[in-house]
């Protein structure tokens, strides 16, 4: 049985590729849904939303910032943060980046469940973008939990 560090170490094979590349894209979607949020937010702009009609209730609640900071701007930074570590991931070809996205994506994930809590039960109202983003974090989640138990981590 192989230990954490040869694991890290060994080969980057096709299947880290993979990973590597969904990381990178369901990264990319989110990181597009939460800097569409920060811009708005920023500009004092109105929500284009549609399919739910909640959505400027729910950005512009008290939960809509932390510590002062609009929560979409942290999750622009988030999903910038594993978007460019996936992109080292595949430039350099190591599976050590790959583990660290692994072990940083259940905080988005954590994080979205605590902003979906919030809309429903203390705001009672939904924003689709909002939604969109902990559907990203899922994915991204959902990627790196198959990603550890698969190489025993």
């Amino acid at each position: 049985m192989m230990n954490l560090n040869q694991s890290l170490n060994s080969l980057f094979d096709p299947r880290d590729k993979r990973v590597a590349v969904w990381f990178l894209t369901v990264s990319s979607l989110g990181f597009l849904d939460a800097l569409y949020l920060a811009i708005t937010h920023y500009l004092g702009t109105n929500l284009n939303c549609f399919i739910l009609k909640g959505c400027d209730v729910v950005t512009t609640s008290y939960y809509a910032t932390l510590l002062g900071v609009p929560v979409a701007l942290l999750g622009t930074i988030y999903y910038l943060f594993i978007l460019l570590l996936s992109i080292v991931a595949l430039d350099i070809e190591s599976k050590r980046v790959l583990y660290i996205v692994a072990r940083i994506v259940p905080l988005g994930f954590l994080a979205s469940l605590w902003f979906i809590f919030a809309q429903v039960f203390l705001i009672k109202s939904l924003c689709i973008y909002c939604i969109f983003s902990a559907i990203t974090s899922t994915a991204l989640f959902i990627i790196g939990f198959i990603y550890l138990r698969k190489n025993n981590h």
